[in-house]
């Protein structure tokens, strides 16, 4: 009888397997003995992606005083999962991504060295470089000059082509190998957009911790209707959908860290709201996320509008705007199969 599984797929399989356990195994050495279910684990990768006890270790492991330095085994341990190349493995590194980004910006002003934090978010950021192949991420904008396909033209189209209009989302990578003050927040961003792109895969833990952690990066650790009160002329689109104000949660997370405030440029304002706004219009079933992407959404608003950053302004209360908006008031067409159903389609629009 032939095996279901290929030769080459089943030793991919089980490499797979022994390249988790023994990942499991230089972590037991950090944190100390791991909990038998999940030593023995038949998808390894997957409950140590979920482990609720596990990820609580680590993070508070990277929110200790002494953490993030050169010889942080932690860290250590991080960069060289993420470097297997394993994917599954590679998720357990994202996830930890907001709070290592978190720990990492409330201490950069410091002297002290971050050769721990900074390693680990090199190495998102040459890994995503590969992926780009050295290409800019753009998109082509219709351009009112060309013709309608839809239409006919009244003038004769002209024989000379029209150039595309082709924004670029994000310019080429460049190569770096150290963490510069001017090229922080870029690593920083090309790091979340990584994190953006396996957002899907990330436990829920991970991301009502990057929504709580966007409030305290955007200053307003307050409720917004103290800030309301304080400037009257604030977008009245901060209000939620029951046009009530939301308290915003203290500035102090489970680990006793109180947040603060950072440099929001638009290379780290463009993936944080791209995040925020998967989780606040994604097809999540937790409420609990989504309101608390909302609030994170209305904070980053607050400081778009205190930093006077048009792009930032447009896009923020673009996302409330479209988190007020009801879901069944997005036009579906409705899809035709066949001509029976044209048919009852045009007999349905001419009543």
């Amino acid at each position: 009888m032939s095996s279901d599984i290929a030769p080459s797929e089943s030793t991919t399989f089980w490499q797979s397997i022994h390249q988790a356990q023994a990942t499991m195994h230089s972590l037991s050495l950090i944190l100390g003995p791991l909990p038998d279910p999940l030593t023995f684990s038949e998808n390894p990768t997957t409950s140590l992606l979920h482990d609720a006890n596990i990820s609580h270790d680590i993070k508070s492991h990277l929110h200790h005083p002494d953490s993030g330095s050169g010889d942080d085994n932690l860290c250590r341990w991080l960069y060289d999962t993420f470097q297997s190349t394993n994917p599954g493995l590679q998720l357990v590194v994202l996830n930890f991504l907001p709070t290592i980004i978190k720990v990492y910006l409330s201490r950069a002003i410091s002297q002290k060295s971050l050769a721990g934090f900074e390693a680990v978010l090199l190495a998102l950021y040459a890994h995503e470089t590969v992926i780009r192949g050295g290409e800019p991420q753009t998109v082509i904008l219709p351009n009112l000059t060309n013709p309608s396909v839809y239409h006919e033209a009244k003038t004769p189209t002209k024989s000379k082509a029209v150039d595309l209009n082709i924004a670029v989302l994000c310019p080429a990578l460049e190569p770096f190998g150290t963490v510069r003050s001017t090229k922080r927040a870029r690593i920083i961003g090309v790091a979340l957009e990584l994190y953006y792109n396996n957002l899907h895969d990330m436990p829920l833990s991970s991301k009502l911790e990057f929504c709580e952690f966007c409030v305290d990066w955007a200053g307003y650790n307050q409720s917004l209707e103290e800030e309301k009160q304080s400037n009257p002329k604030t977008d009245a689109s901060c209000a939620d959908q029951q046009g009530e104000m939301i308290q915003v949660k203290g500035g102090e997370d489970e680990h006793g860290k109180k947040g603060r405030r950072i440099p929001l440029p638009w290379e780290l304002f463009q993936p944080i709201l791209r995040i925020v706004a998967h989780c606040l219009l994604g097809n999540s079933n937790s409420e609990e996320l989504k309101e608390a992407a909302l609030v994170a959404a209305q904070c980053l608003h607050l400081r778009a509008l205190h930093d006077m950053n048009p792009q930032a302004i447009l896009a923020s209360r673009s996302l409330l705007r479209l988190a007020k908006m009801p879901g069944d008031t997005i036009f579906k067409p409705h899809v035709v199969n066949d001509s029976s159903d044209l048919a009852a389609s045009q007999l349905a629009s001419k009543d």
